[in-house]
């Protein structure tokens, strides 16, 4: 049975694709940036919990050593945040938060996986990107998140770039507006309909991980509805 990461896996996102990876058959590493929610998914058998500060190096590679023994195949790494703010608005902090918590909250995953993932001869991450980034006019009124998720669409080509002779493959899913309670809250006069639930992004993971998922190469997905 094969082994999947999902880091994020409270989230609304996390705790949808980690379901929805358990009921299509697949063992589950789920991690979660404190002991809070650790028992989620203690009624999913096939779902293995871990505490990781995926900031921090050392509790990553401790991590690291805890899953050697695991039929580790893909990393779904779904650790994020929202800022708004125009260029004039954004200061240092903001931004060093912002790619903290969009960039090197998965390329701290990435680097030692590239290792695991060259060695046993294959690998896939999945990241998620943002329309921002991909649609300045967006992007100018939520700066600092737009900046650091573009760092991610450039990890992507890099770990395409550097995992074609070991079939490791990167792909990106860019959704629009995600309908979750937090959106629905922020935007009372928005039409949720147009969202993208997060049970259809899970789908769309649940696809990209399967054999005929895995055969996409250089992909970006925009999964955008009706926003």
């Amino acid at each position: 049975m094969k082994t999947i990461l999902v880091t994020g896996a409270s989230g609304n996102l996390g705790k949808d694709v980690v379901e929805h990876l358990h009921q299509q058959g697949y063992h589950v590493l789920a991690t979660f940036s404190s002991d809070r929610d650790i028992k989620l998914f203690n009624h999913l058998p096939n779902v293995w919990s871990f505490v990781v500060n995926v900031l921090d190096e050392t509790s990553v590679t401790v991590f690291m050593a805890d899953i050697a023994h695991t039929d580790l195949r893909a990393a779904v790494l779904l650790v994020g945040s929202f800022a708004i703010g125009t260029m004039q608005k954004t200061d240092t902090q903001l931004l060093q938060k912002m790619i903290d918590l969009n960039f090197m909250s998965a390329f701290n995953l990435v680097k030692p996986l590239m290792t695991r993932f060259e060695q046993q001869g294959d690998g896939q991450f999945i990241l998620i990107g943002a329309r921002p980034t991909l649609n300045a006019t967006e992007g100018r009124g939520v700066f600092a998140y737009a900046l650091s998720k573009a760092l991610i669409f450039e990890l992507a080509k890099l770990i395409n770039a550097e995992g074609k002779s070991h079939h490791t493959t990167a792909t990106v899913v860019v959704p629009s507006t995600i309908d979750t309670p937090a959106n629905r809250s922020a935007m009372p006069d928005a039409n949720p309909e147009h969202w993208v639930p997060t049970e259809k992004i899970a789908d769309l993971i649940s696809f990209l991980v399967s054999d005929t998922g895995r055969m996409t190469r250089e992909t970006v997905v925009k999964l955008y509805n009706r926003a």
